[in-house]
Parts: C-alpha cells; structure tokens; sequence
C-alpha cells in the first residue's frame, strides 16, 4: 500500500465501508447496542495477558527510537489501564441510549407540536497518537452513540491498536452488528491522513487527539468539521481565603498524580495575601518530588526559602506553556480580577480550578473564566469523561460551537426538528 493510488483506492474503501455501517448503527437497538460492549468488556479482561504481549512491541520499539518519556508512558497498557477501558464500555452499556430521544415538544398556535429528536452524527473519523487506549473509548462512544468510525492510531501504536481493534470486531459480530462499524486504518501511511480528513462523502467529523503539531494540521487541511483541542494549558488559582492543607492535597494531586495528560495543572497562581503561608509548602512537596518551578520575581523570593527548590525566572513563554513535564509556572497575583484576567489571556480554554472559602469569589471564577471546564475546590486532574460519568471520552473540546470539554455520547450526537401534526396546513 506504498503507492499513493493504492491508499486513495483503500481509504474509499473503508469510507463507503463506514457510510454502509452507519445506515445499520443509526437503526440498531439499545440492547444489540448494549450486547456489543458488555461483550468487549469480557473480552478486554479475558485478552489482558494477550494485550499485553502486542503492547510490549509497540513500548520496545518507542523506547529504541528515543520517544520522549511521557510519550512512553501513554502507550502502556498497564492492567489497569484496560480495566478501566472495560469498565468504561459497562458503564456506557448501563447508560441510557440517547438515540431517537425526543425533546421540547411544544404545540403551536397553528395546531402543529414542535420538538426535536436526538440522532447519531453519521460517521467520525479519530486521528490520535500514543494512547491505544483511545481505541477502545473512541469505538465503545460510536457503539452506544449509533455511529461508526474510522479510528487512525499513532505508527508507534500499530501492534496494540490492532489487537484491540479485532476485539471490538469480535464483539460487534457476537451482538449482530456489522464489523465495519468501527474500522482501523491499518496502514502507517501518512497520506491515508490526508484522505480520511478530506472525505466529506463519507466523513461527517473529524477528531484530532495528540500533540499540538498534529491538531494544527489537521484543523488546517481537515475538509470536514472538527472536533478539537490544541493544548491544555491548565491553572490551579490558590485565593486569598482558602484552606491551605486542602490547596496543598488539590495542588499537589493537579500537578503531580501524572504529568503527561492535558488536564494537568501547569501554572499556578496564588493570591498575594496566601503566598507566604502557602507558597512555602508547596513548593517544598514539588522539591521532594523534583519538580522545576519557573516563577515571577514574588513567589521566587518566597520559594528561595524552600531547601532543594529547583527555581527559575519565568519568561512569559511560560504563561502560555503545557509543559506535560515535571515543570510548573508560578504567579502572585495581587487579586481575583488579576488572576482571571491572566488565565484568559494565556489559558487554552480547557481546566482551571479556584481554591477558596469564598463562596462569591467561587462563583465569580466559574462564570468569568472562559474555559471547557472551571472547578471549584477540585483538582483539574477531574477533567475527564470517565470521572464525569460520561463512560468514556472521544476527546476534550475546547471549542463553542456543538460541542464543549469532554465529548461523550452527547456530543457525538446531533439533533433533527420533527414536527407532530394532523393535517395541519399553513395559511
């Protein structure tokens, strides 16, 4: 499939292939629907073991290429990983079916009753890198949700990517369902890319999952809509009335509970009238754990107290950076309106949280902070579909438009108008 012919031939074929899928997935019953991914769910606790043989290729071969740690990190199909995975699709197969649920009925004066039916979108295609994982949330969502979907993984997943894909094919074949509803682009081809963002016939969305680089050309080239988020350059705000051991715990967990995914807190900002009671705690927890903290002129003079403090002199790069890293930004900010003003200006739109006693001040960062999710009293860490029940997540979003911060079921849905009548006609 070297030539470019040839993937231009093969990506048509999976994209009639999908389009075929989708007219049977929008038509299919919740409990062959519900069948489907309780069988994966044995299937990904039955297949660990297996599972982890193909992942072991895929880590052997990263680590030979000198990928990046956190990059290394994201690949591994740890057991409990795939316990999660499979918890997922359970707790999607016990949520209700949003398809063909019908809304806002309201009657007219004319007689006619109006409302609105909630659809399947048709088919996604999901372009991501690393985590294999991806594979199974992104073809659990598009069971449930009545879609089928064209998954291209990262080159440096293709062993586990495709184990895991036959897994769900097999559940789709046990419940009735036609395998084709969720296909895996099996060529690392670079130009099938290219192909599967540029089919508007078979495609109705694409969602980007992976580095910055990745979704900038893909938003780019994309002759579909996308679904998508650049960075995510996450606050944790420390305010003037706050519970400093509960800021410590929710700091620390934001930070350091892992440092590869987009909701880790990258900056922190702290209020001028808690930075010398808090600053000098935290700032000892992230030296034990060799954390590098870039900060202002005012929290490096409080920090430079702390014994071990890895401290360096913030540039305003670093306002506007994810680190996904062991580095973290500090500001002092003399108050509120500071602190929102400076997470709007450099912010990504994805997590921040505010730490507070104060209940106005908590009310106005939630509705002031222009983000997908605002938190309070919470670790940004939270940002995820699984933890917000959603039962899996086919992305973070940090557009306005369809859909916004976690996308789970609803948000690969669409709606249609119907209209109730009985032989109404206008006037």
């Amino acid at each position: 499939m070297n030539d470019r012919l040839d993937i231009a031939q093969y990506m048509d074929s999976v994209g009639q292939a999908a389009r075929s899928a989708a007219t049977a997935m929008a038509k299919a019953d919740t409990k062959a629907k519900n069948t489907t991914l309780l069988a994966l769910a044995r299937l990904l606790r039955v297949q660990t073991a297996a599972l982890q043989i193909d992942n072991a290729k895929d880590i052997s071969a990263a680590e030979s290429a000198g990928l990046a740690a956190p990059l290394v990190d994201r690949l591994r199909l740890t057991p409990k990983v795939l316990a999660t995975v499979a918890e997922g699709c359970e707790q999607l197969a016990a949520m209700p079916d949003p398809i063909g649920e019908i809304t806002g009925v309201k009657r007219r004066p004319t007689g006619i009753s109006v409302g609105q039916m909630r659809v399947p979108l048709g088919v996604f295609g999901m372009i991501y890198e690393s985590r294999p994982n991806v594979t199974i949330e992104a073809a659990s969502l598009a069971i449930k949700s009545g879609n089928a979907c064209i998954l291209r993984g990262g080159s440096e997943a293709i062993h586990s990517n495709l184990a895991l894909w036959k897994l769900v094919q097999q559940a789709l074949i046990e419940a009735g369902l036609p395998a084709t509803a969720v296909q895996l682009v099996e060529t690392t081809d670079r130009a099938a890319v290219g192909r599967l963002i540029a089919m508007p016939e078979y495609v109705d969305v694409i969602i980007p999952r992976g580095g910055k680089g990745l979704i900038e050309r893909i938003s780019a080239e994309a002759k579909v809509p996308v679904i998508k988020h650049l960075d995510g350059n996450c606050h944790t705000y420390v305010d003037a009335e706050v519970d400093i051991e509960q800021a410590l715990v929710v700091t620390d967990n934001a930070k350091t509970q892992k440092y590869s995914p987009c909701n880790a807190t990258e900056s922190l900002l702290v209020h001028a009238a808690s930075a010398a009671a808090f600053l000098p705690k935290i700032g000892a927890i992230f030296a034990a754990k060799g954390v590098e903290m870039r900060c202002d002129a005012t929290s490096k003079v409080i920090l430079s107290q702390v014994s071990g403090a890895n401290l360096v002199d913030a540039t305003e790069e670093d306002w506007g950076t994810e680190y996904l890293a062991p580095i973290i930004s500090i500001k002092v900010v003399k108050d509120l309106d500071e602190a929102i003003a400076h997470i709007n200006k450099y912010g990504s739109q994805h997590t921040e949280a505010i730490l507070t006693t104060n209940h106005p001040n908590a009310m106005r960062f939630i509705r002031e902070v222009d983000s997908s999710s605002v938190m309070i009293n919470a670790s940004t860490r939270f940002a995820d579909g699984f933890e917000y029940g959603l039962g899996a997540e086919i992305g973070i979003s940090t557009d306005k438009f369809h859909a916004r911060g976690p996308v789970g079921l609803e948000g690969l849905t669409s709606q249609k108008w119907i209209v109730l009548g009985n032989g109404e006609v206008r006037s």
